[in-house]
């Protein structure tokens, strides 16, 4: 469900959220807050989820280095070194 609220900017260019929005998304005293901008939308987003889905992508991308490594870790060539 979107919530849609009306605010004012102050002269120095704050805002404040909402309460049922703050509720909402989440936002509690003291949380820290990534703003992006584009194409003119301003989005707002709590820097540990922007953590988390950053650790999620990279999750892919880790699985796949593994994957792709491996075949080297394995190569027999390589055995020599477990010699030393």
């Amino acid at each position: 469900m979107t919530s849609i609220k009306t605010i004012k900017v102050s002269e120095k260019g704050q805002i404040a959220i909402p309460l049922d929005i703050r509720e909402i998304a989440g936002i509690n005293q003291g949380d820290e807050l990534i703003v992006m901008e584009s194409n003119g939308k301003i989005l707002l987003e709590k820097t540990q989820k922007i953590s988390k889905k950053m650790e999620d992508d990279f999750k892919d991308l880790l699985k796949l280095s593994e994957i792709s490594l491996k075949k080297f870790w394995s190569s027999k060539e390589d055995d020599i070194w477990d010699t030393i």
